[in-house]
């Protein structure tokens, strides 16, 4: 009889034993509550051990949680209307804190994201939310890090994913885009003739110092025309030729015309 009391004893603790014991996962760690009090000493990873009946464990873990933040709809400080989502990561530091502070820190973290995320919107313009992302991402952290200070959260980054605008203002920036583009290819265009025209001013002013260069200029431009397999090849009348004859007929032009008397002299 004694010895199958002492059995009965020994399966129980046994059975006490083994519902006492815990394992702590390397990414989590064990807050401990003793009659409802928490206990101040963490867990920490690999087997532990608790007072039956006393004791139980919430195990928290401590990595890195990826949340996306939903689409938040709000009207820019330019008067757009638009929808942004967000992404956030965040950790659990004090293991504590997040079990006795707060009821669900996921959730507690979620709704403060969208709301800092929808008040970001209303401070920012449109540029800013499109190009200037990283100073929004840098204000959205330091906006949710107040709060989840206070829960034993840590606010690692927060990433704007996607701004959605709406039809009407998507074609605007379209044609706009489109408008700087050719002011851009018409500004380059004018550039280069204008660069053109100077090259070409400084040429002609070398050419005309030079009128063996002219004459060069002008064989070289015959040999490119013929090259073309052209029947018919009109030649330029040279200009240098032009001005050869203007000279000799304006030179017997400049002698004055003889007299009367002198043609009677030249008479007898």
């Amino acid at each position: 009889m004694v010895l199958a009391v002492v059995g009965v004893v020994a399966v129980l603790g046994l059975i006490g034993l083994l519902n006492s014991l815990r394992v702590v996962q390397q990414y989590e760690r064990g807050v401990v509550f003793r009659f409802g009090r928490v206990r101040e000493a963490v867990r920490q990873p690999g087997l532990t051990l608790l007072v039956p009946v006393l004791d139980k464990m919430r195990k928290v873990n401590i990595q890195t949680v990826t949340m996306p933040v939903p689409s938040q709809e709000g009207i820019t400080r330019d008067n757009v209307s638009v929808r942004v989502d967000a992404v956030l990561y965040f950790r659990v530091v004090d293991p504590v804190t997040a079990s006795v502070k707060v009821q669900n820190y996921s959730f507690a973290v979620s709704q403060v994201a969208q709301t800092s995320l929808r008040s970001m919107i209303g401070k920012s313009e449109l540029d800013e939310l499109l190009s200037g992302r990283e100073a929004l991402h840098q204000g959205l952290e330091v906006m949710l890090e107040s709060p989840a200070a206070e829960w034993g959260i840590h606010i690692d980054r927060v990433e704007i994913k996607d701004v959605a605008l709406p039809e009407s203002m998507k074609r605007s920036m379209a044609r706009q885009a489109e408008a700087d583009r050719e002011r851009r290819a018409r500004v380059i265009t004018a550039e280069g003739e204008l660069e053109a025209s100077q090259k070409l001013s400084q040429a002609a002013q070398e050419m005309a110092a030079t009128p063996a260069a002219l004459q060069l200029r002008l064989l070289q431009t015959v040999v490119e025309v013929a090259a073309e397999k052209n029947s018919t090849l009109v030649m330029p009348f040279p200009v240098e030729l032009l001005r050869f004859f203007d000279a000799a007929t304006a030179a017997p032009a400049a002698q004055p015309l003889p007299t009367q008397r002198q043609e009677a002299v030249d008479e007898d």
